[in-house]
C-alpha cells in the first residue's frame, strides 16, 4: 500500500544530518527522494565511525528509502542533467552555507527556471542574513547561541551544559520535513511554489519557547536571571537502579504519601498546597530521595504503579529498545541491506491507518541509481553513459 507522500519526487541536494533527516522522513511516507552527492567525496556521513560493509550506521540510519545519483557539479554536461531532473521534481532541498547555491547555478532562480512551480528548501544554521550567516556552523555553536546550554545547567548561574545528542540538527530536520508538507499542501490547491527556510537557531529558539522561555514572555516584567527551580533533578537513587518519579498535581502527592506511608507529609505547610511544594521543593525531593533509597528499583516501580505515582525506570540505550512498552510499539524495525548486513532501525514516529510508511529501500551506495534516474530525466543513452561514475 502506498505511502501518503506517493507521487511526490524530492530532489534532495543535502549532506550531513539536518537535511538528510528530513528527506528520509518525506521518503518513509513514500517520496521519491533523490538524493545527489559528489561521487568524488560524497555524504560527509559516509564516512565517520560505527561501519560495517563499507557503510556507517549514520548513513544508513539518515539515508533509507532514498535513490542515489552520482553528480559533480562543476561538469557542465552534470548540471544540465540536473536541470532535466529538476524538472521532474516537486521539491529541491539543500543546506549548503548561505550562497553556495547560487555560486554552483543550483539557487532558487536557476531551478525556478526550468521548473516555475517548484518548492524551493533551504537550510541553513543561523540563517541567510545577519553577522552569523556566512560562519561555519555546528550542533555545540547552536545550543550555545540558543540558549540551550543553560537551560540544561539549569539557570545562569552554573556552568552550561551541552544536550550529548544533536538536537537542533535533528529537531531542524523534522521542522524542515513538516515545512515542506505544508507547502506541498498550498500548491496542492493553488499550485504555486515557494521558498520554504528553516534555520537551526530560529527551530531552537522556537522549540525552547513553548516550556522554557515563560520569564521572556511578558513584556515589561522579563526576569533578569535565570534561577534554577531545584538543584536536585527527577532522577533518584534506589538499592540497585535508577527510577525517575514525577509528581505534579494534589490527588498524586497524596498518592504519593500513601505509597510512601508518609501520612505525617500531609501536615506539613511546607507542601500542603502546589506553591508551597515548590517554595520548598529542594526539602521536597530531598525526602523523596531519602525514602526510595529504603529498597529497590523493582519494588518501587511496582508499589508507586500500583499507587497511580508517574514513575518509570532509567534505562540505557540497550535497554530502551527492549523494553516491553517499546515492543508493544513496533517501535524497532528490521531490514536487510544488501553490503551492511542486518538492519535495526526505528520506525517513523507517526503511524498512519490508510497509508501505511515502509522501509522500501535501504540506503543506497554512491551512484546506484544513475542510469535509471538519468533515463528518467531524458536523457539519451550516450549522455548517461558519460555521467556514470
Amino acid at each position: 500500500m502506498p505511502g501518503p507522500l506517493t507521487g511526490v519526487r524530492i530532489l534532495d541536494l543535502t549532506a550531513v544530518i539536518s537535511g538528510p533527516s528530513a528527506t528520509m522522513l518525506l521518503a518513509d511516507q513514500g517520496a521519491d527522494v533523490i538524493k545527489v552527492e559528489n561521487p568524488e567525496a560524497g555524504d560527509l556521513t559516509r564516512y565517520v565511525s560505527t561501519r560495517r560493509g563499507g557503510f556507517t550506521a549514520a548513513f544508513v540510519n539518515n539515508n533509507r528509502n532514498k535513490r542515489s545519483l552520482g553528480l559533480n557539479l562543476k561538469d557542465p554536461k552534470a548540471m544540465e542533467a540536473l536541470k532535466a531532473l529538476a524538472k521532474t521534481c516537486d521539491v529541491v532541498v539543500q543546506n549548503f552555507r548561505p550562497g553556495v547555491v547560487d555560486r554552483l547555478g543550483i539557487g532558487e532562480a536557476a531551478m525556478r527556471e526550468v521548473k516555475p512551480d517548484i518548492i524551493y528548501v533551504s537550510i541553513s544554521g543561523f540563517g541567510e542574513g545577519g553577522p552569523y550567516a556566512q560562519k561555519p556552523v555546528y550542533d555545540p555553536l547552536v545550543q550555545a547561541l540558543s540558549g540551550l546550554t543553560t537551560v540544561q545547567a539549569g539557570n545562569d548561574e552554573d556552568r552550561p551544559r551541552l544536550i550529548r545528542t544533536i538536537v537542533p540538527d535533528k529537531l531542524t530536520g523534522m521542522a524542515a520535513a513538516q515545512a515542506i508538507t505544508a507547502a506541498l499542501f498550498h500548491h496542492a490547491k493553488t499550485g504555486e511554489g515557494q521558498h520554504v527556510k528553516v534555520n537551526m537557531l530560529d527551530t531552537i529558539l522556537a522549540f525552547l519557547w513553548g516550556s522554557d522561555m515563560g520569564g521572556h514572555t511578558f513584556v515589561g516584567d522579563e526576569l533578569p536571571k535565570e534561577t534554577a527551580q531545584s538543584f536536585i533533578d527527577l532522577v533518584y537513587e534506589t538499592q540497585t537502579d535508577f527510577i525517575t518519579v514525577a509528581v505534579n498535581n494534589d490527588k498524586q502527592w497524596r498518592n504519593l504519601i500513601r505509597a510512601f506511608d508518609k501520612q505525617e507529609w500531609l501536615e506539613d505547610p511546607r507542601f500542603a498546597t502546589p506553591q508551597a511544594r515548590s517554595e520548598n521543593i529542594n526539602i521536597r525531593l530531598g525526602l523523596i530521595q531519602e525514602v526510595l533509597l529504603t529498597n529497590t528499583a523493582e519494588h518501587w516501580l511496582a508499589h508507586l504503579d500500583a499507587n497511580d505515582v508517574p514513575c518509570a525506570p532509567v534505562l540505557t540505550r540497550r535497554e530502551a529498545i527492549r523494553h516491553p512498552q517499546v515492543e508493544a510499539n513496533e517501535t524497532v524495525v528490521y531490514s536487510e541491506h544488501p553490503e551492511a548486513g542486518r538492519l535495526r532501525q526505528s520506525r517513523p514516529a507517526a503511524t498512519f491507518s490508510e497509508t501505511p510508511t515502509d522501509i522500501r529501500m535501504t540506503a543506497p551506495s554512491m551512484a546506484q541509481h544513475n542510469a535509471e534516474i538519468l533515463c528518467e530525466a531524458g536523457l539519451s543513452e550516450e549522455d548517461i553513459k558519460g555521467l556514470i561514475p
